[in-house]
Parts: structure tokens; sequence; C-alpha cells
């Protein structure tokens, strides 16, 4: 093992960087579109995606031979192991980045993505059926196996041909996002607060409904503007909560966990123009520059922090210890999925 002392031990939440970028790159492609902005400013943004989500997975897969225990110390933990079916969801993301470019080659990635987001999904959903969770671990994490794995998979399918079996996809999304969000809301107004570590997952809190307005769009986009408009003004309110959450999630000081937002808000930016460009001349084009601006903005910021701790060394966690974080009364340790430690009360 003294060959892999020298990698990075990326923790598999990082893949929330990949949906963030790819996510911003289809807002873009969106916006040409819609308003013929340069068709150049996506196409990169995707490439940016594909070399961070191809550096991620080498890292990833080499993080099983230099640190096995923390590997599988990650997929048993009850929220982290969540972020591990990001891998699959990005390789989607990734093929839809190629599909103008490399038809056979994206659908070859999309069929792994796929097959690796369905099997993830269905390991994790499986385990939860066992019952005798704590509820302490019930957070927006549980959208990422199911709700996003499906979405993406229906949005990417259709955008590769696939439209038909996107149908199936979207369903599946649909269904599963309405019933973890019961769970999840329940637990948000009737138990204890958040540590101040998990509280940035509360971003991926937009993505269900905005990113289910992508899918619906991608499978069937002469049949779905009514709900699709819905789905937009589900996403605008909780889009708002958040932004008046935002001091209290913000105690939390930056790591990568603030992703979490941008694929969200990136798929809040994109629907809108998708319905642009179809000929929506109704609210949508007032709504579509205020949050096409608004999600380029927290992209690059959070880009932005991000390329700061990396030049500060902080941004993966420690081989030898972990992230300090206060820990707030009452609360009983955790480690957060950045491989920092979270506090559950």
């Amino acid at each position: 093992m003294t060959a892999f002392r020298s990698i990075p031990i990326v923790p598999a939440g990082f893949f929330g960087i990949v949906l963030g970028l790819a996510g911003l790159g289809g807002t873009w492609r969106a916006a040409h579109q819609a308003w013929g902005l340069p068709e150049a400013f996506g196409e990169v943004i995707m490439l940016v995606a594909a070399v961070v989500w191809a550096v991620l997975l080498v890292l990833y897969v080499l993080k099983w031979f230099a640190a096995p225990d923390a590997a599988l110390a990650e997929i048993a933990h009850p929220v982290q192991c969540c972020f591990v079916g990001l891998i699959g969801v990005a390789t989607m993301l990734v093929a839809g980045g190629a599909a103008p470019h490399a038809h056979a080659f994206a659908v070859a990635l999309y069929i792994v993505g796929f097959a690796a987001t369905i099997g993830f999904a269905v390991w994790r959903t499986g385990g939860l059926w066992f019952g005798g969770r704590d509820h302490s671990h019930t957070t927006p994490v549980l959208y990422l196996p199911t709700v996003a794995g499906t979405f993406v998979a229906a949005a990417v399918g259709a955008v590769l041909g696939f439209a038909d079996w996107g149908q199936l996809a979207f369903g599946a999304g649909l269904f599963s996002w309405l019933a973890i969000e019961s769970v999840l809301l329940h637990r948000l107004l009737t138990e204890p607060g958040m540590a101040s570590a998990l509280r940035p997952t509360l971003g991926i809190q937009l993505a269900p409904p905005v990113v289910g307005a992508v899918a619906l769009l991608s499978v069937a986009p002469d049949e779905s503007t009514f709900f699709a408009h819905a789905l937009i003004g589900y996403g605008l309110l909780q889009c708002l909560v958040l932004l008046r959450l935002l001091p209290w999630i913000m105690e939390e000081r930056f790591t990568p966990s603030y992703w979490a937002f941008t694929f969200g808000v990136t798929a809040l930016a994109t629907a809108p123009l998708r319905l642009v460009a179809q000929g929506d001349t109704g609210a949508m084009t007032v709504v579509a520059p205020i949050v096409f601006v608004f999600a380029n903005g927290v992209v690059v910021l959070i880009s932005a922090f991000t390329v700061v701790r990396a030049l500060e060394g902080r941004l993966l966690p420690s081989k030898g210890g972990q992230h300090e974080t206060a820990k707030p009364a009452g609360g009983s340790e955790m480690p957060d999925h950045n491989g920092g430690k979270a506090y559950e009360r």
C-alpha cells in the first residue's frame, strides 16, 4: 500500500462539483437556444465538468486501494453513503455533455452511468426499507440515489434518443421525490434542527422540482408546459425559503458541501430557458433572465471559494485526521461527507 500513500483521499460528495458544472453547462446550452448566447461557453463548461469527473473518478477508484477502510466506512454510513450515488449521476451528465460531439461514446457512457445509478439506488432504498433509521440521519441527501438519479437518467436519455425510457425514469423520480419529501419535511418540522456542518446539504432541497422540470421538458417537450410551470413555481418557492435560511446555513464556514446548491440552482435557470426556447411568452420570459444571472453568480462564487480553499491546502480531508469544526452543545459526533466532522443533535 506504500505506493498509494501520496494519493488524495477524495470523498464521494466531491462528485457534486461535476453536477454543478455540468448543470451550468446545460444552462448555457439552453441560453444559446433561447437567446442566441455564444454556444462556446456551454461547451467549455461541459468540458471542464468532464475533466473534473475524470480526475475524481480515478481518485475515487484509487481510494479503494489507498484507504479501503475509509471507502467502506463511507458507503456504510447512513448519510455519507448517499453521495456515492452521485458517481453514476455525474457519469450520465458527462454523457449528456458529450452527446453532440460523440454520440456512440455518449450512449456507452450513459449506459454505464445508468446501470451504476439504478443499481446503487435499489441497493440503498432496499436498505432503508429494513427500518430502524435514526431521524437525525434524515437529510436531503436521501434524494440523491433515486430522485436525482432517475431525473437525470430521464433528461439525458431523451437527449440520446431514449425518450420513452426516459418517461419511465421520470415517473420513478417523481413519485420517489414526493415520498421522500414528506419524510424529510416531517423531520425538519418536528425534530431538533440540523447541526451546522450538515446545513449546506439543504441546498439539495431546491433540486427535485426544477431538475424534474428539465427532465419533463426533455421527455415530453410538447405536452408538459402546465406541469413544468408548476414545478418551476415550487422550485422558486424552495429557492426563496433557502435564501431566508441562508444566514443560518452559513454559520458553517465554506466547505465543498456548498456545491449542494449548484445543481438545483442551475436547473432552476435551465427549465425556464427551455420553455422560452419553445416559444413561451408568459411569465418565463421574466423569470428566465433573473434566474440565469443568479445561477451563474452562485456557481462562480462557490467555484471561487473552492479554488481558494484548494490553494490554502484545506480542500481535502487530511489523512491523519479530520477537519475541525465546533461541536454544538448536546450534539453527538458524526463524520460528514467531506471528511470533516458533523454533529447531529
